[in-house]
């Protein structure tokens, strides 16, 4: 039917959560969705969603982005597209290049070759960026002012110095909210990827004339995240080693900061997009303009699980790994009307209730030793 809306990545965890937003709203969800064994170990479709295919209500498509037919049939009828499929992981990135690659760049590709040389009726875009396309954050220096940091230097991080320095005086730097202004310098190929899929988007929406919205998230955490994938969001990993009885592990020392999103805030970004003619053409950031350390996250994920378990520092850091990274929200304010409702102590609440319910198996020691092995660990 014409007013359609095609989710893709629609049974994975932010994909879920806007397809029920949808449905609320009364509109006509398909969904394409490969399920990744690494997302499903189970292979089979969650029952969130399941229960809205038994229903009628959502209209499911198994398949591969990096596949036309398959782009051809899901796209049949269409009026927006909320294109949320991708690999995603830092870490796994820098040693499965090639897929990656052909999942995020090449997969968005064919989508976006077939509305530029075949019949459609899609109306709107709107691509799922991602905060990591920054690489480090911004910065001010108490003497120098405000500095786009490059990436940190080896020898700096191997001394154990893990904070960003003024690249004028050394000094050290003050993390500052990120704007959308702020040049990309992607530090994993992931985040590279990710750049891709915003800037081909929104290069192709505008020459031909298909309004398109690349919302880029931050560090999105929520119930639904795969507690199973070592690859996942950073809260569900803590939640998972938790669950087992095992320590959270953090690289660096801790002090990193990051801006954590419940996913129901992402969801009002996404319905917003639709909605707003204004946004077309434009990257938002979709986050709360406030920081929080690694460590704080790890103990109020212990703490709401009832957990005396502390994390535990490695001594280490990754490769593509950035110190600080905190949105500045106030585009996504101005052009959407968007506003963050969820503290991160009810987030965190709204987390562990669900994470209580399962069962995870515990894969980060897996996950360590592949990075470890790979040399992306130090």
């Amino acid at each position: 039917m014409a007013s359609t809306i095609l989710v893709t990545g629609g049974a994975g965890f932010i994909g879920s959560h806007l397809v029920d937003g949808l449905l609320e709203r009364g509109e006509a969800v398909r969904v394409l969705d490969i399920l990744d064994p690494q997302v499903h170990p189970s292979g089979s479709l969650p029952s969130y969603i399941q229960g809205h295919v038994d229903t009628g209500r959502v209209e499911l498509h198994v398949g591969d982005v990096r596949d036309r037919p398959t782009w051809r049939k899901a796209l049949d009828g269409v009026r927006v597209v909320v294109h949320l499929a991708a690999a995603v992981g830092v870490g796994q990135s820098m040693y499965e290049v090639a897929r990656y690659v052909e999942i995020n760049t090449q997969g968005t590709a064919i989508l976006l070759d077939i509305l530029a040389n075949e019949a459609h009726r899609v109306e709107k875009l709107i691509v799922a960026s991602s905060m990591s396309i920054y690489g480090e954050g911004s910065s001010t220096c108490p003497e120098c002012g405000p500095f786009v940091p490059e990436i940190r230097e080896e020898k700096q991080l191997q001394k154990g110095d893990y904070e960003v320095h003024c690249p004028s005086c050394g000094s050290l730097a003050n993390p500052a909210p990120t704007p959308e202004t702020k040049p990309p310098v992607p530090t994993s190929v992931y985040a590279v990827s990710k750049r891709d899929q915003e800037e081909l988007c929104l290069t192709i929406g505008r020459a031909y004339d298909i309004p398109t919205v690349a919302l880029r998230y931050f560090n999105v955490y929520g119930p639904r995240q795969a507690l199973t994938n070592p690859y996942a969001g950073v809260a569900a990993i803590f939640s998972s080693r938790l669950l087992n009885n095992n320590s959270p592990l953090i690289f660096e020392d801790g002090d990193q900061t990051r801006d954590f999103i419940h996913i129901s805030d992402i969801v009002q970004a996404n319905l917003l997009a639709m909605d707003c003619s204004e946004a077309a053409g434009q990257a938002l950031n979709i986050g709360t303009g406030r920081p929080t350390s690694v460590a704080q996250l790890a103990g109020h994920i212990a703490q709401a699980l009832g957990s005396d378990i502390a994390p535990t520092v490695v001594g280490k850091y990754r490769s593509g790994d950035i110190r600080h990274c905190v949105a500045d929200i106030s585009r996504a304010r101005e052009v959407l009307g968007f506003e963050p409702r969820v503290p991160l102590a009810n987030g965190v609440s709204d987390l562990v209730d669900w994470v209580r319910q399962q069962e995870a198996e515990d894969r980060v020691d897996i996950a360590a030793r592949e990075l470890e092995q790979k040399g992306l660990t130090r």
